[in-house]
């Protein structure tokens, strides 16, 4: 990792990470031509990107693909690290479904290794501005995800078995509760309901809090169970009446 100086206050503050020593020196020679923006820091793996960002107060980063391939949990890290960190990534070769799940997870930008210097410097720009940068292709790529999203939320299909303490957890989640709020209203620890929130996920469908949100309105899932909960509570108080 090898620290840059910044000049100005108005300049774009950016973070290099690649793993090859030779485009990491091409971009910087690049970006050393524009007033606008500095290179505040340089990493060659995850690791090092984790430490840069921790260190360099930062607003975009340009990040090889190869470096988080592998790491399903990369994006999600660098934006609960950095959330103020605008992301770039770069791939060798792009295709719908990683491209989708950049997006999605957070990216602002997905652009090729082999993308123009003039291009990349407007990229950045745009990106810094608060923009997101997305080509035609792209585009395509996420309406139909979304598309194929919403129609499997809403289409019809058969109706998972939660257990009671899944249910619960899923009320608080629809609550806006984080997993340390939950763990302490339920009686137990941060990683069990982890635990169970992956499993809840795969039983369901979903990938993350917003899809399950959007799964328990569409299904009316928590109506359902609380609606189970009270017919249960009445038929136990008719038994014990007789």
């Amino acid at each position: 990792m090898e620290e840059g100086a910044r000049e100005g206050n108005t300049a774009i503050r950016m973070i290099l990470a690649d793993s090859q020593a030779i485009y990491r020196v091409g971009m910087r020679k690049v970006f050393a031509l524009e007033d606008d923006i500095r290179v505040v820091a340089q990493a060659e793996t995850l690791q090092n990107l984790y430490a840069a960002l921790q260190r360099f107060p930062t607003d975009v980063v340009v990040l090889e693909g190869q470096l988080i391939s592998g790491t399903v949990d990369a994006i999600p890290e660098l934006v609960r690290r950095a959330p103020e960190a605008k992301l770039i990534v770069q791939l060798s070769e792009s295709d719908e479904a990683n491209t989708v799940e950049l997006y999605r997870r957070g990216v602002r930008g997905v652009v090729p290794r082999s993308i123009s210097p003039d291009l990349l410097i407007k990229c950045v720009r745009k990106i810094a501005a608060g923009e997101t940068w997305i080509d035609n292709q792209s585009v395509s790529w996420v309406i139909e995800a979304y598309r194929a999203q919403a129609t499997s939320l809403t289409g019809p299909r058969t109706q998972p078995k939660l257990s009671k303490k899944e249910l619960a957890i899923i009320g608080c989640i629809t609550r806006g509760m984080r997993n340390k709020e939950i763990a302490y209203q339920i009686g137990t620890t941060e990683q069990v309901i982890k635990n169970y929130l992956r499993k809840v996920y795969d039983k369901l469908g979903v990938s993350d809090r917003l899809e399950l949100a959007l799964y328990c309105l569409h299904h009316q899932l928590l109506k359902k169970y609380n609606q189970e909960a009270e017919d249960t509570i009445l038929a136990n108080g008719t038994h014990q009446g007789q």
